[in-house]
């Protein structure tokens, strides 16, 4: 299933994506746009961030499934909003005519957990959740994904060179699968070099989501 008026970007830690959601934000052209992360800000997202940063120890096959079950409030729960912040209700806000964009989605499950957990649970467990309109790939080599975040106080357990080689690996593998017509059911993939400058993959993004609402 396809979800109209929504949009996903994708990429390893440091990739940008971030950056771009937050270059979106303070653009007129987007004022009506709904800005939303993975993830979430709720109960159980804040649990997913602890996890995350290493200070709650749970195994790889409870980690699928907690992802599983923030992703199922972001995108079937009731709709929260704080300002142009979308919390839950994905669905609700793409039917009310809202663009809605965001920062991670079912691809980072399918790409992180296929690395120490069966790659089948995680597909198993995420295989009713909608596709976006467009998927926007943030394609960056670890190395220097991480310099760009060499700054940042806290690190997540992730953000290691070889588990991220791994992880773009993974991602590479995920990206062609849902190329495929029969997988993607209409959805577009918009490969982006990570390594641009921001004002450019702005621009790249930009006008794809400006044809997007046409």
């Amino acid at each position: 299933m396809l979800l109209k008026n929504f949009v996903v970007f994708e990429g390893i830690d440091g990739a940008g994506t971030s950056t771009q959601l937050n270059l979106l934000k303070n653009d007129p052209d987007f004022a009506n746009a709904l800005f939303t992360a993975e993830p979430t800000s709720t109960q159980t997202g804040i649990f997913l961030r602890s996890m995350l940063k290493g200070d709650i120890k749970i195994s790889n096959e409870t980690a699928c499934y907690v992802f599983a079950a923030d992703r199922n409030e972001h995108v079937n729960g009731q709709l929260l909003v704080e300002e142009n912040n979308l919390i839950t209700g994905i669905k609700t806000a793409c039917a009310n005519g809202n663009l809605v964009i965001s920062d991670r989605y079912i691809f980072s499950s399918l790409a992180y957990q296929s690395i120490n957990c069966e790659p089948k649970i995680s597909e198993a467990v995420n295989q009713f959740f909608p596709l976006p309109e467009i998927l926007f790939y943030f394609n960056i080599s670890p190395k220097i994904s991480l310099q760009r975040i060499t700054g940042r106080e806290t690190k997540e357990i992730y953000e290691k060179e070889d588990f991220l080689n791994k992880t773009v690996e993974q991602y590479e593998r995920i990206i062609k699968m849902y190329s495929a017509p029969e997988k993607n059911e209409g959805m577009k993939i918009v490969r982006i070099d990570a390594t641009k400058s921001k004002e450019e993959i702005f621009g790249i993004i930009k006008n794809e989501l400006l044809a997007l609402k046409k």
